[in-house]
């Protein structure tokens, strides 16, 4: 299959991607933002989260949803509290903006709160979780989409994917890292299967009448499903419940009545919460750091499907030990709608080479 792809690096997949993005009509920050993050998320194998989202980001502009020139205003609203009102931009640059006060907050009191209002949430979870952790604290973020999620026993949707992410410090090696959608599969994730054809999982979406599907087109217009049955759907009430009213934010079936039809990514709030080990357990924070890394040596030890890359945590590409290959849809929104379009290819062999 080599002849189907063109190498580019890192680099130049990021200057494609800030290129694009600043041709929209995004300021320079939200450009730079955006695009390390899908190149990211590209490499990492995440790829309902990669490339293919600045299509995304384009149609918030194309649609007037999005302030591309948003700049984000820092409100300290209590001694472990800072809130970011994002007006109408993108979440990550308001979470680049209230990071430095959480951090300083979380220090100072032991834990502290981000809550984000008044975004455009296009990206995994895991940028917020992994950027915390690096510092040397625990982390946990979640937020609300869109209603496309029915909850348990039920078929209308409700809820929205609700993701999830988790990060703790691991000193002198990357942090262990989680994001999952409460939901069985990611929004993303259906529309990489309608574009390419292929049927969905089973157990992941329902049709307008209840009834099991595989097929992304039928998914769309019934209702996706939460992961584990009730849990999933207990988890992503309390997502709601957290990410939405407590931070005076959009609760999901709130956000696709904002929409209007417009069928852009969610427009809500998000909570961010870190936990400073150092304020918990003063000199003690090192051993006990120790005991937890014993836990991930109990789980790694019992065989590769428990590495870190795989069952228990997110590893990004530049860490891994091997070449990994990388494919999403074409980001132009060429139409060719096929897995071999030379444009619908971004490969990234070990070290920075990226192939698109």
């Amino acid at each position: 299959m080599s002849e189907d792809f063109e190498t580019i690096s890192s680099d130049e997949a990021r200057a494609l991607g800030e290129g694009l993005l600043l041709a929209a009509g995004y300021s320079g920050d939200h450009a730079r933002t955006i695009t390390d993050w899908v190149v990211r998320a590209q490499m990492d194998e995440c790829h309902s989260h990669g490339l293919y989202r600045l299509i995304s980001c384009c149609e918030l502009i194309e649609r007037g949803k999005v302030d591309p020139a948003a700049t984000p205003v820092v409100e300290d609203r209590a001694p472990a509290i800072v809130r970011v009102d994002a007006r109408h931009g993108v979440s990550l640059s308001a979470f680049e903006a209230g990071l430095p006060v959480l951090t300083e907050k979380a220090r100072h009191c032991g834990i502290a709160a981000l809550a984000i209002n008044n975004c455009f949430h296009f990206s995994a979870l895991w940028p917020e979780a992994e950027t915390i952790a690096e510092k040397g604290l625990v982390a946990i973020a979640t937020t609300v989409s869109h209603a496309w999620v029915a909850p348990a026993g039920g078929n209308k949707p409700v809820f929205g994917t609700n993701p999830f992410s988790f990060g703790w410090p691991r000193p002198g090696k990357h942090p262990f890292v989680f994001d999952f959608a409460t939901s069985a599969i990611a929004r993303g994730d259906i529309e990489l299967h309608r574009r390419t054809g292929v049927p969905l999982p089973e157990g992941t979406a329902i049709d307008a009448d209840g009834k099991p599907t595989t097929d992304p087109e039928v998914a769309v217009e019934g209702a996706m499903l939460t992961f584990g049955g009730h849990k999933g759907s207990a988890l992503s009430a309390m997502i709601e419940l957290l990410a939405g009213p407590l931070i005076g934010d959009l609760t999901s079936a709130e956000s696709i009545a904002f929409d209007d039809g417009d069928k852009v990514v969610p427009r809500h709030g998000e909570l961010i919460i870190a936990f400073d080990p150092a304020s918990f357990l003063g000199q003690a924070a090192t051993d006990n750091l120790k005991r937890g890394e014993a836990l991930f040596t109990a789980i790694e030890s019992q065989g590769p499907a428990c590495h870190p890359q795989g069952a228990i945590g997110h590893v990004p590409a530049t860490k891994r030990p091997a070449p990994c290959r990388l494919s999403i849809m074409c980001s132009m929104n060429c139409g060719h709608g096929r897995p071999d379009c030379k444009q619908n290819r971004f490969e990234r062999k070990a070290g920075q080479q990226a192939k698109v």
